[in-house]
């Protein structure tokens, strides 16, 4: 009881989160919601592709190539809000949201926590630095186990936007269905090499030398853009310190960024810098903050925005959105549920033509009846294989028409009609000449 009282006595000291450690966690949960964001968008049914029906799926509607609205409007729209992104927050994407950055920096930490911390895939060839302590066999099984685990989970993202998670679990489960690719198991076995190898091998060589997107990015990439800046006013605080080059998993040099540099924003060197100079030997914020306009030091206590500079660059890409926006909204608008269209049937060259292939395709992934009628012939004189078509799902069913060949001489204007139980209604007109009975 004694001892119980004593150890109550002891003052409890909650200490705060390090200083700032927020821009690093806030970029954390980022990284992870855009991981979890690439699964929901298939899985939800907001966007895939639909391999067998080879069309593209928004929100359980096939949308064709024919539905140009749709389709042009929204690359437009995305192609817009990108340049518009690039030119007001530069590399952002690269630091905050991409997939293979977000990988890499998890292969770096785990191969930190497993074979020490100067284990490093090096940028610039230097041999990778094992802590003696864990240079063990077991720590390079536990490794390559998590990496080969964590390529195999996501190698299987690119297969939800082609298959529906039913099917997918089949898959993994090695259960039989028509629905999967003879393939599928070799495509997904590339996806997991590649993956594979870049967390083990590649990580952030791929930002560095190889990444082709953020040559692009760089494109649209302004001295107004989103950087790091340095103030170089308190540049006797950094004296002797290589604390935020240290924390820069790209190997550069945070204080002495440039416009086309290979900076991505990722704010690490920002969050490093706090936490020294806060921690340990100012107790001010750190020499680096996130800032626009011109980088110029002295006036770095003001986060300037530099809107005239930078408006101008996005001025010409926002009325680019704007159309693709109307372009979607009208394509919306127009946008059919149901397709009809009418065919000659195949026949032998030379032979009278009395075959017709009516083509209906139902656009949405819910079951669903069509009635099919034709005008123009008397009853007797065609034959129509049915007079419905039933939809499980989405696609596109075929009805046989067999107009007679007792027909008189002449050229017969012919409709066809087909109509839903939810009040849609269309004509295929079609002209018939027959050559009458011999």
């Amino acid at each position: 009881m004694s001892a119980n009282k004593t150890l109550g006595e002891i003052p409890v000291v909650v200490e705060a989160r390090k200083p700032g450690h927020k821009l690093h966690w806030q970029r954390r949960a980022f990284q992870l919601s855009v991981l979890a964001l690439l699964v929901i968008i298939p899985v939800s049914g907001l966007f895939r592709i639909d391999p067998i029906q080879g069309a593209f799926v928004m929100l359980d509607r096939q949308i064709w190539f024919s539905d140009f609205g749709i389709v042009f409007g929204f690359w437009v729209v995305v192609a817009s809000l990108l340049v518009m992104l690039y030119s007001v927050m530069g590399t952002v994407f690269c630091g905050w949201a991409c997939p293979q950055n977000t990988l890499s920096e998890w292969a770096n930490l785990m191969t930190h926590k497993l074979l020490g911390r100067r284990a490093e895939v090096s940028l610039d060839g230097t041999p990778m630095k094992l802590s003696a302590a864990k240079n063990k066999p077991l720590n390079w099984t536990v490794l390559i186990l998590l990496c080969a685990a964590v390529s195999a989970a996501v190698a299987l993202i690119p297969l939800f936007y082609f298959y529906e998670p039913a099917l997918i679990w089949k898959f993994v489960t090695f259960q039989y269905d028509p629905g999967l690719a003879p393939s599928l198991h070799w495509i997904y076995t590339v996806f997991f090499l590649v993956i594979l190898v870049d967390i083990t091998m590649i990580r952030h060589f791929m930002c560095r030398f190889m990444c082709i997107y953020k040559v692009w990015q760089h494109t649209f990439k302004t001295r107004q853009t989103l950087h790091v800046a340095y103030d170089d006013t308190r540049a006797d605080e950094c004296t002797k310190c290589n604390y935020c080059v240290s924390s820069c998993f790209l190997g550069i040099d945070p204080r002495q960024t440039d416009v086309y540099d290979t900076c991505i924003n990722c704010g690490e060197c920002i969050t490093a810098c706090n936490n020294l100079q806060v921690r340990k030997k100012s107790g001010r914020e750190g020499l680096l903050k996130f800032t626009m306009g011109e980088r110029q030091g002295r006036n770095f206590d003001r986060f300037k925005t530099n809107l005239n500079d930078l408006f101008s660059r996005v001025s010409w890409a926002f009325p680019v959105f704007m159309i693709g926006v109307l372009l979607l909204a009208w394509g919306a608008w127009g946008y059919e549920r149901y397709h009809l269209a009418v065919y000659r049937a195949d026949t032998l060259q030379g032979d009278q033509i009395l075959d017709y292939r009516i083509s209906v395709a139902n656009k949405f992934y819910q079951p669903t009846r069509l009635y099919v009628s034709v005008e123009g012939l008397a009853r007797d004189a065609y034959t129509l294989e049915s007079d419905q078509v039933d939809f499980d799902t989405a696609g596109r069913l075929n009805v046989g028409l067999n107009i007679s060949p007792d027909l008189s001489k002449g050229l017969y204007p012919v409709t066809v009609r087909v109509k839903s139980e939810d009040g849609w209604e269309e004509r295929f007109r079609i002209q018939h000449f027959s050559a009458g009975s011999v």
